[in-house]
């Protein structure tokens, strides 16, 4: 990874750290996008005791946030090997973001939607480059309801959990096809079940009976580094993998339908953000 940039959300804690971490001790220069808190400070520490880590603050659950970020990364950046897409969100209780949509899926999809179009030019001047998206094999059971991604109807963690990591998926695999012959890949990660603080708002009882069986950060943080940075992977594109081997998605995946309506909702959503910021 020498000479090469990474951008990573929520790299300052859980699989996200860890993947900084490991990324930065191959040599890529590690950009890490999260909140401004003493846990980015201390995490910005370590990493840095690497090699080259750089953070720039965003908060993830405003898409105006977002695009300062993206806006910024710009104005710094000229090149960009290498982004993935590993924040998330699991509230128990209905959160909303600063745009009014579910957080699960305002965060863990529409967030990463965005940052990854408004960065989409710097991918394909660099490319060959990649983009890894964290999903969870929980997207096998999920399913999108149109009708209810602003919370509108009865908010299950559970079900919004899944839905937004097919939408993960869905965005994934269809980013692969709308890529084809450009130098940038898109591919999916589960990381497995590991033991992370998006965990945090499940009581403590239940957060150490999880813990139990969950594997450790170390271990789950293996697959967006063998994809980020593996030669071998530079041509894998629309590929899903579960703790660094090839898996199927969900059917869901291949459903051609499906795909064009999340992306359309998608950037019929961000561009209204992006009108309410004006």
């Amino acid at each position: 990874m020498q000479g090469k940039r990474v951008l990573i959300t929520g790299g300052n804690g859980g699989i996200g750290k860890v993947t900084a971490v490991e990324l930065a001790k191959l040599g890529a220069e590690v950009v890490v996008a999260s909140r401004e808190s003493q846990k980015t400070t201390d995490a910005m520490a370590e990493i840095s005791s690497h090699g080259s880590a750089v953070h720039l603050p965003v908060d993830l659950a405003s898409l105006a946030s977002v695009r300062a970020l993206a806006r910024t990364f710009l104005d710094r950046y000229d090149r960009l090997d290498v982004l993935i897409n590993n924040a998330g969100v699991f509230p128990l209780k209905l959160n909303l973001t600063e745009d009014g949509v579910e957080a699960q899926f305002g965060v863990n999809h529409l967030a990463h939607f965005l940052l990854t179009m408004e960065l989409l030019d710097c991918l394909k001047a660099s490319a060959p480059s990649r983009v890894v998206t964290v999903t969870s094999k929980l997207h096998k059971g999920g399913a999108i309801d149109f009708d209810n991604l602003r919370g509108e109807g009865k908010y299950s963690a559970q079900s919004a959990y899944g839905q937004s990591k097919l939408a993960n998926v869905l965005f994934g695999v269809e980013l692969a096809r709308r890529l084809e012959g450009t130098g940038v890949t898109s591919n999916l990660v589960h990381p497995g079940a590991v033991r992370t603080d998006i965990m945090r708002s499940l009581p403590g009882f239940i957060r150490w009976l999880v813990n139990l069986r969950f594997i450790p950060v170390e271990e789950g943080a293996k697959t967006s580094v063998m994809l980020a940075s593996d030669p071998s992977f530079e041509a894998v594109t629309g590929a899903y993998y579960d703790q660094c081997e090839a898996d199927t998605c969900a059917d869901t995946a291949n459903d051609d339908a499906l795909r064009a309506r999340l992306w359309s909702e998608s950037e019929t959503m961000t561009a209204a953000s992006a009108s309410s910021d004006t």
